[in-house]
C-alpha cells in the first residue's frame, strides 16, 4: 500500500467536506488523514487528504475528486516539494514523580506542557507524523488518558505552486 497527500482547494460552501468524504465512502477508498480550513481568501477552503492504496487507486482518487463541482484545484503534495505538519494533544496520567520525566521527554521533542492537573499532564506536540509516533512510543510506560491528533496539513515549498484565488474563479 502506498500513501499520497493531496492538496484540494474547494469553494467554501456548506457540505463540501461531506461531498468529498462521501466520494471516498462510495468508492471504498481509505482516508488516512483529513484536515480542512479556510484559506487566506475566505471564498475557498484548503483540504489536505492523505489516502492509501495501490497506484491505480490513488490515481483514481485524484481524478474523481477533481471532477467534483466544488473542487477548484487538486494537486499531489510530494514529500520532497512540500512541508507537512500535524498537531497532537496528549493527556497522560502523571503523579508528582512522573511529571518531571514527562516534561523532560516533551522538551526533547520540543513539546509544550499546556495543562497540569493534580494527576495529569497535557502535552502539545507539533511536527511530522513520524515525530508524533516516535513521541507516543516513548510514552509506552505511561497511561495515556486522552489523545487528539489533527491529521496532516501540508503546503508546497516556495512560490512556484501557489494557487492564486483569481486563477480559481475561472473553473
Amino acid at each position: 500500500m502506498n500513501k499520497k497527500a493531496f492538496q484540494i482547494i474547494v469553494d467554501n460552501t456548506p457540505g463540501v467536506l461531506s461531498r468529498i468524504s462521501g466520494l471516498f465512502t462510495r468508492r471504498g477508498y481509505n482516508i488516512e488523514s483529513i484536515t480542512a480550513g479556510e484559506t487566506a481568501d475566505p471564498r475557498f477552503t484548503r483540504i489536505t487528504i492523505v489516502a492509501s492504496g495501490d497506484d491505480e487507486t490513488l490515481e483514481q482518487i485524484e481524478k474523481q475528486i477533481g471532477k467534483l463541482t466544488d473542487v477548484r484545484d487538486i494537486r499531489e503534495l510530494k514529500t520532497d516539494e512540500s512541508v507537512f505538519r500535524e498537531l497532537a494533544m496528549i493527556k497522560v496520567r502523571a503523579g508528582a514523580k512522573d511529571k518531571t520525566n514527562l516534561i523532560s521527554i516533551a522538551n526533547v521533542f520540543r513539546g509544550n506542557i499546556i495543562d497540569v492537573g493534580p494527576e495529569s499532564l497535557m502535552i502539545e506536540i507539533t511536527g511530522s507524523s513520524s515525530k508524533i509516533d516516535a513521541f507516543l512510543h516513548l510514552l509506552d510506560g505511561y497511561e495515556i488518558l486522552e489523545l487528539a491528533r489533527t491529521g496532516v496539513a501540508g503546503l508546497f515549498r516556495g512560490i512556484d505552486k501557489v494557487v492564486y484565488p483569481a486563477n480559481l474563479l475561472g473553473k
